[in-house]
């Protein structure tokens, strides 16, 4: 039995719901969810809007009421069979008399992964999974890349000219892009659950790496704006209290080799990377984010540490600012990377969108490694 055109508009409109949440969700999914009535009228919407609070599937249920006896839900993601924060979604739509559910994909997540659907089938409910699948996906792809490989979707953001430069040769590099490109990185920002950038940008930059967005201007109502976790990587403890970012609310991972000299405030937490080389293991980093439910890792950083991870793989999205400009020969490039020889060995971009934001142009592309 395939999905109908008013299946179609209906996921669309769960997964339109789910979108609501991605400021505020981490670590859990965006989920929204659509029930109808029999008769294809509307009758019930909810999406999950912060961790620890309900399910799209309960907000659903409750705006339906009695309603969804006999209904149809339309689910972006496979309900929840255990108990967490709060009890199974799955058991919540089987009492309330749900007939037929429709569900855009599986959850990877271990706790879950087919026993929600397996739970309403042997209610004898009727599903479907499989419905805007890839879009499902897209939506949750930093939660799918914890689940599946143990660390964040980690997404470089890069500032250049026309011709590939991030800085002059003296290092000044502000500000290379415009007003409302740097605002959009705002709003990537808030989107993420985690910022990481390196000692050396924390020095020349004295960056905030905050979410200066208000919640009115993230479209959040009676949500706060969320602060994601900053992550520093300071291998050789160059930094001190004294710096900007230390200064303000919100919390701050430093990733180094050795406990630091310094007093940092209570917010600055240190891991300490016992691997052996002068350098902090990236991808061990990658892995303790992945442990403390770091979904979206959000990369500003400098050319060497852009180009390490890179190097090791650690990179799935590139996002590009680039500035109508030229600023010559002599001014610092993108990433550092190994010297190569061939093409073959040169990293392989897919393109994701290209759009223009302000009078830049925003280039998203995935990172394909050579296998």
């Amino acid at each position: 039995m395939g999905f109908s055109h008013a299946d179609h508009q209906h996921m669309a409109r769960a997964l339109r719901l789910a979108e609501k949440g991605r400021f505020t969700t981490s670590p859990n999914p965006n989920v929204g969810c659509v029930l109808v009535s029999p008769s294809g009228e509307i009758i019930g919407e909810g999406w999950h809007q912060q961790a620890g609070g309900p399910h799209a599937e309960v907000f659903a249920l409750r705006d339906a009421g009695d309603l969804a006896k006999g209904a149809t839900a339309y689910v972006t993601l496979e309900p929840c069979s255990h108990h967490g924060r709060t009890p199974p979604c799955a058991d919540a739509l089987i009492k309330a008399g749900v007939a037929r559910l429709v569900c855009a994909m599986q959850d990877a997540n271990p706790k879950v992964a087919g026993q929600g659907i397996q739970r309403l089938i042997d209610a004898g409910v009727e599903v479907q999974v499989g419905l805007m699948e890839s879009e499902s996906h897209k939506l949750n792809h930093g939660f799918f890349t914890r689940m599946t490989k143990g660390r964040p979707h980690i997404t470089v953001k890069m500032a250049a000219s026309l011709d590939g430069k991030t800085a002059m040769a003296n290092g000044h590099s502000q500000w290379i892009t415009s007003a409302l490109a740097r605002a959009d990185v705002q709003r990537q920002r808030a989107q993420s659950c985690a910022i990481l950038t390196g000692s050396g940008t924390v020095l020349i930059d004295n960056p905030s790496l905050n979410v200066r967005l208000s919640a009115e201007e993230l479209g959040l109502v009676d949500l706060a704006v969320r602060q994601p976790l900053r992550v520093i990587v300071d291998s050789r403890n160059q930094l001190d209290p004294d710096k900007q970012i230390f200064q303000l609310p919100g919390d701050i991972l430093l990733a180094n080799k050795q406990v630091s000299p310094h007093l940092f405030p209570k917010s600055v937490r240190q891991w300490h990377c016992t691997s052996k080389g002068s350098r902090v293991d990236l991808a061990a980093l990658m892995m303790h984010l992945g442990e403390l439910g770091i979904n979206n890792l959000w990369v500003e950083a400098g050319a060497a540490l852009t180009g390490a991870l890179l190097e090791q793989q650690l990179v799935d999205t590139l996002v590009l600012y680039q500035a109508p400009k030229l600023m010559g020969d002599k001014a610092k490039g993108l990433a550092l990377l190994p010297s190569l020889t061939h093409m073959e060995q040169a990293i392989s971009l897919k393109w994701q969108d290209i759009r223009q934001v302000g009078e830049d142009l925003r280039l998203t592309a995935d990172v394909q490694y050579q296998s």
